[in-house]
C-alpha cells in the first residue's frame, strides 16, 4: 500500500506539472506581443483628461518631436494656450457665419499650426489653462457656457451685434483659463509668446496635411468635410498606396507623424492597447467550422472577431472601402494622437506605434498599437513635416 500510494502521489506530481506547463503554454501564446523595430524621439505622454482638446496636443506633440529630432532640448508646449486662442477665433467666425458653423471642443492640426503663427505659443508651465479648482482639465461647463454664449449673441433681439461681445466671450476664456502672459520667464530669459517661438526655431511653413479620398482630384488641395475644421484647413490628396509610404519613410527617416483617425470602431480596444480590422478567415476553416461560423449571429461573429486574443487575419482595405466609409460616416473624425514608430506583433504583422494623450494608465502607459489595416482604413488625415515626405512626393505637390 505505501509502494501503490508513493506512485499515486508521483502520478499526480507528474500531472499537475504537465498541467502547469500546459497553462502556462496557453498564457504564453495568449494576447498580441509586439517588437518594436522603429522608433523615433518624443516627449512624455500627457493627459487631456475630460476635455476634446486631442487635436492640440498631438499637434504640439508633432512639433517637441521635431525639435528632439533635430537636437534641441525638450521641451513641454502648451496645450491650453492653443485652445484658449483658437476657441476665441472659433467664436468669431461661428458669428460671423450666423451659427452655421460647428462650434464645439474639436479642432485640426492646421488650427495649432495657424494659432502659433497668430499668437505665438508658451510652455505649459507658463500656462497650464486650469484656472477654474481643478488639477486636470475638466471641459464640460465651459464647453457648454461658450457655446451657449455665442447662441445667444446669434439670437439677440437688438438686430444688431453690440461692442461688447467679443470682450464678454474673451471673459469668459480668461475665467476659466487664465489671462494670456503678455511676457513670461523661461530658463533664466524673459520672453514674449511671439519671441518664444522664434527661440525655438521651428518653421511653421514646413508643416503640411494630407489625406486619401477620391471625391477630390489627387496631387491637388481640398478643405477636408469634417465638422472640426471649423477653419476650413486644406489637405494634399494622394492615392492610398502613395499616401501609405509616407508613415514608413517619414519613420525611418526620425519624423513622427501627427495622426487624426476613427477610434469609435469596435477594432479599436483602449483595455488592449489595440486597434485592429479583423476579418474572419473562412479559407482556413474546415467544413464544419465554416458551417458553425455561417450559423452565427451578426453579434456572435463580432464577438468571436474582436476578442482580441490572439493576431489573425485583417481585411484588405482599399481606396473604395475607405471612401465608402468616409462617405456613409461609418468613418469619423474622433481623435487626434501621434504616431512614433513601427512594431511588429508575433506572427510578423506590421503596426503603428501610437503616443495618445489619455494619461499612462493603461497597457503600454500611454501608448498603443494600430495594425497597418486600421491606418490605411481609418486615418482621416495626418500632420507631418515637409521634409519627412520621399523626394518624388514632395516634388509631385511642389514643395521642392
Amino acid at each position: 500500500m505505501k509502494r501503490f500510494g508513493a506512485l499515486f502521489l508521483m502520478l499526480c506530481f507528474s500531472l499537475c506539472i504537465s498541467f502547469t506547463a500546459t497553462s502556462q503554454d496557453e498564457e504564453a501564446t495568449k494576447g498580441y506581443k509586439f517588437t518594436d523595430k522603429v522608433e523615433v524621439k518624443y516627449t512624455p505622454v500627457k493627459n487631456q483628461h475630460r476635455s476634446g482638446t486631442c487635436w492640440s496636443y498631438s499637434g504640439l506633440a508633432l512639433i517637441e518631436s521635431d525639435m528632439l529630432k533635430e537636437g534641441k532640448p525638450e521641451i513641454n508646449l502648451s496645450p491650453m494656450y492653443i485652445v484658449r486662442n483658437a476657441y476665441s477665433d472659433k467664436a468669431t467666425k461661428y458669428v460671423r457665419f450666423h451659427g452655421n458653423l460647428n462650434f464645439a471642443a474639436g479642432g485640426s492640426f492646421y488650427d495649432v499650426i495657424e494659432t502659433i503663427k497668430r499668437y505665438g505659443i508658451v510652455p505649459e508651465e507658463t500656462y497650464p489653462g486650469l484656472n477654474y479648482g481643478e488639477d486636470m482639465n475638466v471641459h464640460g461647463e465651459l464647453d457648454e457656457v461658450t457655446k451657449a454664449y455665442v447662441d445667444a449673441v446669434i439670437k439677440n433681439k437688438n438686430r444688431k451685434l453690440s461692442t461688447a461681445w467679443k470682450a464678454g466671450f474673451d471673459g469668459i476664456l480668461d475665467a476659466y483659463f487664465g489671462a494670456k502672459p503678455e511676457t513670461f520667464s523661461y530658463n533664466g530669459k524673459e520672453y514674449t509668446p511671439e519671441s518664444f517661438v522664434k527661440s525655438l526655431g521651428v518653421n511653421l511653413n514646413d508643416y503640411i496635411y494630407i489625406s486619401s479620398f477620391t471625391h477630390h482630384p489627387f496631387y491637388e488641395k481640398f478643405i477636408i468635410e469634417v465638422p472640426d475644421n471649423w477653419a476650413f484647413g486644406e489637405v494634399y490628396n494622394l492615392p492610398l498606396d502613395i499616401f501609405m509610404s509616407i508613415f514608413d519613410h517619414a519613420l525611418e527617416n526620425e519624423y513622427a507623424i501627427a495622426w487624426a483617425s476613427d477610434v469609435s470602431e469596435k477594432g479599436f480596444s483602449y483595455q488592449n492597447g489595440l486597434a485592429i480590422v479583423p476579418e474572419a478567415n473562412i479559407d482556413e476553416m474546415n467544413d464544419s467550422e465554416k458551417l458553425k461560423w455561417t450559423s452565427l449571429s451578426t453579434k456572435e461573429k463580432e464577438n468571436q472577431l474582436y476578442s482580441f486574443d490572439k493576431p489573425g487575419k485583417e481585411k484588405t482595405i482599399t481606396q473604395e472601402m475607405r471612401q465608402e466609409a468616409f462617405d456613409n460616416y461609418s468613418t469619423t473624425d474622433d481623435h487626434g494622437m501621434l504616431i512614433v514608430g513601427i512594431a511588429y506583433d508575433q506572427d510578423g504583422n506590421k503596426y503603428y506605434k501610437v503616443k495618445n494623450s489619455w494619461g499612462t494608465n493603461d497597457k503600454y502607459n500611454g501608448f498603443f498599437y494600430a495594425s497597418e489595416a486600421f491606418v490605411r482604413y481609418k486615418t482621416m488625415s495626418i500632420m507631418i513635416n515637409k521634409n519627412a515626405l520621399p523626394k518624388q512626393i514632395a516634388k509631385k505637390l511642389n514643395l521642392k
